[in-house]
């Protein structure tokens, strides 16, 4: 347990990043995060909003209380007493760690935008923060307290972002984007203040650290004003996108059931006319 939870160091070899041990630790979090979400999300589709938000409400208790728990035996096994600044809740993946409980409990033009970030941001933070987590994978252990923690945070952003979509939580309405734009954006500056002032590399705006970032890293020659801007942008374009790309196959759904309907409709006159 001692070396589980990595007091004194890890002394385990590290099975490293893309390693078979990794790619099967992680795929077992997500075979649980999706079969979950199909599960509650489409027993509670039919239930009022009350009933639907209840998962919500365990979901941002859960995700909180295990980011908490982290931040505080990191504290504990660490010399250093501000380590905690290092575990803020500024990366993108993180930002589920306020975004699911503004989902929650919040009301209004907030929920819904909360809803809808959390719905666009969940599931890309789950798979980066599992399959794509080089900082992590390449540093400790597969089967660690760190590595573990992380997979069960993003797994509950996964889960709460499937859910959202299953259960019809969703709303995605235009006028939302603005605020949806709002809350990455002052995350990000955030993170990068405290990118300067601590050093570190929140919302990977320093450097790439092993993750995909590294390639837009590379291809900008590690320039520091370029470099961030760069991110921020493709996060606004990710935004964009999926807002696209989710409307436009809503559109063609809608479509497809008006059709449907025309057919059976067209089916009962030429009944009734024979």
């Amino acid at each position: 347990m001692r070396e589980f939870f990595g007091f004194g160091g890890y002394q385990r070899e590290i099975e490293g990043y893309f390693s078979l041990e990794h790619i099967l630790y992680v795929t077992c979090f997500m075979i649980v995060m999706v079969t979950l979400a199909v599960i509650i999300g489409r027993r509670m589709r039919g239930r009022s909003d009350k009933e639907k938000n209840r998962v919500l409400i365990w979901a941002a208790i859960l995700i909180d209380s295990f980011e908490l728990f982290k931040i505080v035996l990191v504290c504990i096994r660490g010399a250093d007493p501000l380590g905690w600044l290092y575990d803020l809740p500024l990366f993108l993946c993180s930002i589920q760690l306020i975004t699911i409980p503004l989902a929650a409990f919040s009301k209004g033009r907030v929920k819904e935008a909360s809803l809808d970030f959390v719905f666009i941001f969940g599931i890309l933070g789950a798979v980066l923060g599992t399959y794509l987590a080089g900082n992590n994978y390449s540093s400790f252990p597969v089967v660690s307290f760190d590595n573990t923690v992380s997979a069960i945070t993003h797994s509950i952003s996964g889960f709460t972002s499937l859910y959202i979509v299953i259960s019809g939580m969703e709303s995605m309405k235009k006028k939302n984007i603005p605020i949806t734009y709002a809350i990455l954006l002052s995350f990000c500056v955030m993170a990068y203040v405290a990118n300067v002032l601590l050093p570190y590399n929140y919302m990977f705006l320093m450097r790439g650290d092993g993750t995909p970032y590294d390639i837009i890293y590379n291809l900008v020659g590690g320039n520091p004003v370029i470099y961030p801007i760069s991110v921020v942008v493709l996060f606004l374009i990710y935004i964009a996108a999926f807002n696209g790309v989710y409307h436009l196959f809503k559109n063609k759904i809608a479509e497809r059931k008006a059709k449907i309907s025309n057919m059976a409709t067209d089916e009962v006159k030429e009944e009734v006319t024979v």
